[in-house]
C-alpha cells in the first residue's frame, strides 16, 4: 500500500480504497457476497492471489472480518460496522459514474453484467421450478451463458447445465448493459431488433417479473440516451415512450418521487 504522507483523511483513505480491485470487493461485499468463490466471480479478471491481498488488507484495517468455515475449508468474509459505513461511497461511485461516464466497448464484458443479474434476480418472483435461460450474444458469437435463476440462490454458467432451456435470449451486450441501467426500455429494446426473447409466454412473462435493474439505474436520462443507441427505426417511438414516463411521473401525486436532472 503506498502513502501518500498527508494527515488529510481523504489521503489516507485512498491509501486504502483506491487500491485497484478494493471498491469491486466492497461493492460485491454489500451484494451480499461471503466466500471468497462468490467474490472472485464477482470480480472477473483479479487472480486469486491479488484478491486474497486486498482481503487481507480490508480485514486488518477492520473493514471486514474473516472467519474460518465451520467445515473447516475456506472463510466466511463479513462487513463490519466501518465497513457498512463505505455503502455511502460506493453508493455515490455508482451514482456519478452512472450519471457522467459513458458506456464503452471496454465496459461490456458479459460476465459480471450476467453475474450482477444473477444476484439481483428476485427468487421471489419465480416459478417454483425456477428458470434456466440461455442467453446468446451476437457480438460474441462464440460465447454461451445460462441463467439458473432459482432459490435460494441464482447462478451464471458458462456451459450447458443439462436441464432443458425455459427461455432463449437473444441480444448483444450493449443492449443488455443499457437495459440493466434502464437507459433502454425493453419494448424499445425490443422494437428494434437488439433484444428478443423465445420461450412460452408464461416463462417470458416470470423471466422479466424477477429482473431488477442496476441499482445506479437512472431513467430519468431515456429519452437523451435512446436517440443515441437505438437504430432510427426505434429511436422516435422510444423517446416518445420515455417522455411520456417521465411526464406522468412529474405529475403523479405529491410526495412520490420523481427523478431529475
Amino acid at each position: 500500500m503506498k502513502h501518500y504522507g498527508q494527515y488529510c483523511p481523504v489521503a489516507r483513505t485512498s491509501e486504502l480504497l483506491a487500491e485497484r480491485w478494493t471498491p469491486i470487493i466492497i461493492r460485491n461485499l454489500l451484494q451480499g457476497c461471503t466466500s471468497f468463490g462468490e467474490l472472485l466471480e464477482g470480480a472477473p479478471g483479479i487472480s486469486r492471489a491479488l484478491l486474497a491481498q486486498r482481503l487481507e488488507s480490508l480485514r486488518a484495517a477492520n473493514v471486514l472480518t474473516a472467519e474460518r468455515h465451520p467445515a473447516g475449508r475456506g472463510r466466511t468474509y463479513r462487513l463490519t460496522e466501518r465497513g457498512y459505513e463505505l455503502k455511502g461511497v460506493i453508493d455515490a461511485m455508482g451514482s456519478w459514474g452512472a450519471r457522467w461516464l459513458e458506456l464503452t466497448a471496454r465496459d461490456l464484458g458479459p460476465g459480471y453484467l450476467l453475474w450482477a443479474t444473477c444476484r439481483l434476480a428476485d427468487v421471489a418472483q419465480l416459478p417454483s421450478t425456477g428458470l434456466i435461460v440461455r442467453i446468446d450474444l451476437a457480438d460474441r458469437p462464440d460465447e454461451r451463458y445460462w441463467l439458473l435463476l432459482r432459490r435460494p440462490q441464482s447462478e451464471l454458467c458458462s456451459h450447458q447445465p443439462g436441464q432443458p432451456e425455459d427461455l432463449v435470449v437473444q441480444t448483444d451486450t450493449e443492449t443488455l448493459a443499457r437495459w440493466h441501467l434502464r437507459q433502454v426500455t425493453y419494448d424499445a429494446a425490443v422494437g428494434s431488433g437488439r433484444l428478443r426473447l423465445d420461450g412460452p409466454r408464461v416463462r417470458v412473462r416470470a423471466f422479466l417479473r424477477c429482473l431488477r435493474p442496476s441499482p445506479f439505474a437512472q431513467p430519468a436520462r431515456l429519452p437523451e440516451l435512446a436517440s443515441r443507441v437505438l437504430p432510427d427505426v426505434a429511436r422516435q417511438r422510444a423517446v416518445r415512450q420515455a417522455r411520456r414516463a417521465m411526464s406522468a411521473s412529474s405529475s403523479g401525486p405529491k410526495g412520490r418521487k420523481v427523478a431529475a436532472r
